[in-house]
C-alpha cells in the first residue's frame, strides 16, 4: 500500500490585534508635543512670578485685584491645563490606559462646547461684553506701573501691534495715577502725559519722552496715536476676519479629531480586551478541541 502523504499547510504568523498602531502611535506624538509645551509654558509663567516677587506680594495683588490681570498667572494656568490634558493623552494612548483616554476625550469635549457656548454668549450679549471689556481694560491702564509684565504687554499691543493710545481714547491715561494731571504736585514728570508706548513711531525713536505734558487742553497731539486700542482692535478684526475664522476652524477640527482618536482608540482596547476574555473562556478551549 502506497503510503500517503498530507499536504502541509504553513500557517503565517498574522497580527490581528484590533488596536490601531497608526492611531496610537500618533495620540502619543501629539500629546507628548503638547505635554512639553504645557511644562515649558508653566515653568515660564513660574519664572516671570519669581523674577516679580509675586509670591511675596501675593495678599497685596489679590487685595488690589492687579493678579488677574498678570499675563505670567495666564501662563501657569493656561501651561497647567495643558500638561494635564496632554499627559492623560500620552500617558493613555501609550499604555492603553481606556480611563485616561475617557478623561482625555471628555476634556477636549468639555474645552470644545465650552469654547461654543462662549462664542454664542459673546455674539449675542456683544454690548454687555464691549463694556465690561472697557472697565477690565481701563482696571488694566490703573495697573500699568503696578506690574513690568502687564505694563509690557500694554506697551506692545499699542505702539507694535494696533497703534493706538488709551481705550476708547488716549485721555483715558488720566485715570493712572501717574499720568494724572495732579501728579504735578509731588513732582512726576510723567504727569499730564501719557507712556511713551503712545507716541508715533518717527518720533518715538528719536524722543522717548514724546509722551509728556500731551494731556494738557493747549498741548499738540500729533506726535501720539489718539485714537483708542478698543477701537483699533474692532478694526482690525474686521480687516483680519478670515485669518481668524481660519484658525478658530483649524482649533475646532484639531480638538475634534483629537476626541474622535481618542474615542477609536478606547473602543479598540475594550474590543481586544473582551476578544482575549473569549480566547481565555473554558467554552472556547472546548470549541478548539472539537
Amino acid at each position: 500500500m502506497a503510503p500517503r502523504f498530507q499536504k502541509v499547510v504553513r500557517k503565517t504568523r498574522r497580527d490581528d490585534t484590533e488596536i490601531s498602531r497608526c492611531i496610537k502611535y500618533l495620540m502619543f506624538g501629539f500629546n507628548i508635543l503638547f505635554w512639553i509645551l504645557g511644562f515649558m509654558i508653566t515653568a515660564i509663567g513660574i519664572y516671570a512670578w519669581i523674577e516679580k516677587d509675586t509670591f511675596d506680594n501675593f495678599g497685596r495683588l489679590t487685595m488690589r485685584g492687579t493678579l488677574f490681570f498678570d499675563p505670567a498667572l495666564v501662563f501657569v494656568l493656561v501651561g497647567i491645563f495643558m500638561f494635564c490634558i496632554g499627559f492623560t493623552g500620552c500617558v493613555g494612548s501609550l499604555r492603553e490606559n481606556t480611563c485616561l483616554l475617557l478623561f482625555f476625550s471628555f476634556a477636549l469635549a468639555i474645552i470644545f462646547f465650552a469654547q461654543l457656548a462662549f462664542g454664542t454668549l459673546v455674539f449675542i450679549y456683544r454690548e454687555k461684553v464691549k463694556n465690561e471689556g472697557e472697565k477690565q481694560l481701563m482696571v488694566m491702564i490703573e495697573s500699568y506701573r503696578d506690574d513690568p509684565d502687564l505694563q509690557n504687554m500694554i506697551d506692545w499691543i499699542q505702539r507694535d501691534w494696533l497703534h493706538c493710545c488709551g481705550v476708547n481714547n488716549y485721555r483715558n491715561w488720566e485715570s493712572n495715577i501717574y499720568f494724572n494731571c495732579s501728579s504735578k504736585l509731588v513732582g512726576s514728570v510723567e504727569a499730564c502725559g501719557v507712556p511713551a508706548s503712545c507716541c508715533r513711531a518717527e518720533y518715538f525713536h528719536n524722543n522717548k519722552q514724546c509722551g509728556y505734558g500731551t494731556l494738557e487742553s493747549s498741548a499738540g497731539t500729533h506726535m501720539i496715536y489718539t485714537d483708542g486700542c478698543l477701537p483699533k482692535a474692532s478694526q482690525w478684526f474686521e480687516r483680519h476676519i478670515l485669518p481668524v475664522a481660519i484658525v478658530i476652524v483649524v482649533l475646532a477640527v484639531l480638538q475634534i479629531l483629537g476626541i474622535c482618536f481618542a474615542q477609536n482608540l478606547r473602543n479598540d482596547i475594550l474590543a481586544q480586551k473582551a476578544k482575549w476574555l473569549w480566547q481565555a473562556h473554558p467554552m472556547m478551549n472546548y470549541y478548539r478541541h472539537q
